[in-house]
């Protein structure tokens, strides 16, 4: 008789599967809470107890680490040397192991403590499972119910093929690879309030260690990726911060593609640098770059200082609000070819009217920024560079005025306002911006004043009055050409990070045109 040990924390499928195989002939072994499920639904099932000859111990730590089970599932086929072990110690064959671990993710989600934690790490469910991975070619594995109907479908036709029992085995390395990962990340991030693991003091930003190991598991399959001929999928790290993007909520439209996802990533990182209580913040993105940026006194009138930026540039963007999106603004939005709109809600108005355009994608996804510590990764060419992700809230204990004009109180209103928008925007980047709103982006391009010279021309063809705007860069001006091209667009304020070996030279510029400039003695540059 073949048998099969069960023995799983996610019962789902578990009785058809296990009276699946007790029709089939085969013999089920299992341990606790399983065993209970089983007996329950009325099958004949053996404790891991009576093959063991040993009782479980420790509430449940030790019962499947024996050789009993082990040797039955490691023994290879057409082995006599296995076959004589097995047989002068009385334990017999295990031909198909179905167990998945321990909840250690819902735990830790649901804010286990350490000990907890712990004790939701599970030993002996990934040794079982390593192990007939090991020998698939003669034991089957189970790890997803999903499996179950596909494993019984080939047993009831004569037999697991060697395709099928070597995706399953390659599925174990998967899975348990990534719990792994999991338990990693989880003891590497969890501390106490005085001083996290590794010894670093508490707020000394992320530990790179020797080695990553990353809990990902499969989100979604998307549409294509950035082109149609690029199959593509999201991958979702564990444990993530509200607004991150695997907690996203689609509530209409077409699927999300590859570039939708990269530039709601971006529209979410531009709508909320500003909490509600700054102002409604309203975001709109072109190829993960801003088109569009400004505060408004309600989402309605936030939206369209946005598209005043860049009414042309935004057609086909994706929008980004802080708050709930209003009846209002979704009235305003509708008048605009748009691929997505994201915010933590929408008014009941709202979805109406948005509702109407069956392609257009309406996200809900809490807004908060990137918190310290959160670690940006980029791929490249047989490896990953990681770096701390850019947290959105600048302090200004570094910041200094350096012309001999002082910034009035809206200026510093407007500084404060373009030197976020600055750092949203893809090296070189040049920002205008006035009243919270931004008025010209250049953005990525190779020279610092050709992104200037951009930044102008934009807010010209708009017609906006650049008359005691704010400029934001993103890094130090190298001449003075960026600064005399800005004065004679009526800038009057600038602030950057200075450290250029011409500072001198660039701050003399600004006084010439009695321009007031701010260092930040920080640089915000996205590559």
């Amino acid at each position: 008789m073949p048998r099969a040990i069960l023995s799983v924390s996610d019962k789902t499928g578990l009785v058809d599967f296990a009276r699946g195989l007790a029709d089939l002939g085969w013999g089920l072994v299992s341990t606790g809470g399983t065993a209970r499920a089983l007996r329950s639904a009325g099958l004949s099932v053996a404790d891991v107890s009576e093959v063991t000859g040993h009782p479980e111990m420790m509430e449940g730590r030790v019962k499947t680490l024996h050789p009993a089970v082990h040797a039955g599932i490691l023994a290879r086929a057409n082995r006599t040397d296995d076959a004589a072990a097995l047989e002068e110690h009385g334990y017999d064959l295990f031909d198909l192991v179905a167990v998945n671990l321990y909840p250690f993710r819902e735990a830790v989600a649901g804010g286990a403590d350490m000990a907890e934690a712990m004790e939701k790490v599970d030993i002996g469910g990934p040794t079982m499972i390593r192990a007939a991975a090991k020998n698939h070619e003669r034991v089957v594995v189970a790890v997803d119910p999903a499996d179950y109907d596909r494993i019984l479908t080939a047993l009831r036709q004569g037999g697991v093929g060697t395709d099928l029992r070597r995706e399953l085995a390659a599925r174990v390395f998967a899975h348990t690879s990534g719990y792994d990962a999991a338990v990693a990340a989880y003891l590497e991030t969890a501390g106490t309030s005085e001083t996290s693991t590794f010894g670093r003091d508490a707020g000394a930003g992320p530990a790179f260690p020797d080695r990553v190991v990353l809990p990902l598991s499969k989100a979604m399959s998307l549409r294509y990726g950035e082109n149609p001929d690029q199959p593509a999928a999201f991958y979702a790290e564990e444990q993530t911060p509200p607004g991150s993007l695997p907690n996203l909520v689609q509530l209409h439209g077409k699927e999300l593609s590859y570039n939708n996802l990269l530039d709601v990533d971006a529209a979410v990182t531009g709508a909320s640098a500003w909490s509600p209580e700054e102002g409604v913040a309203c975001c709109i993105i072109k190829h993960t770059t801003p088109c569009g940026l400004a505060l408004g006194e309600d989402p309605e009138e936030a939206y369209r200082r946005a598209l005043a930026t860049d009414p042309v540039s935004a057609f086909g963007g994706i929008v980004a609000l802080n708050v709930p999106v209003s009846e209002a603004a979704a009235e305003a939005m509708s008048a605009h070819f748009l691929e997505v709109v994201v915010s933590p809600g929408f008014d009941d108005g709202a979805r109406a009217v948005l509702q109407q355009k069956k392609n257009l994608r309406l996200i809900e996804l809490p807004m908060g920024p990137a918190e310290s510590g959160e670690l940006d990764m980029k791929r490249v060419r047989g490896g990953l560079l990681v770096q701390s992700r850019m947290v959105m809230r600048f302090p200004e204990d570094d910041w200094k005025v350096v012309t001999e004009r002082e910034p009035d109180a809206r200026e510093w209103q407007d500084l404060r306002f373009v030197w976020r928008a600055a750092a949203l925007v893809k090296s070189n980047a040049i920002v205008l911006a006035a009243d919270q709103q931004v008025r010209g982006i250049g953005a990525g391009q190779m020279s610092r004043v050709d992104s200037s010279r951009i930044a102008i021309l934009k807010a010209g063809d708009q017609g906006f009055d650049l008359e005691r705007t704010a400029l934001g860069s993103d890094a130090f001006f190298p001449f003075r050409d960026g600064v005399d091209a800005a004065a004679g667009a009526g800038v009057r304020a600038i602030i950057q990070p200075g450290g250029s070996v011409r500072d001198d030279e660039v701050i003399a510029a600004a006084n010439e045109h009695g321009m007031a400039m701010v260092f930040t003695g920080r640089r915000v540059f996205r590559h």
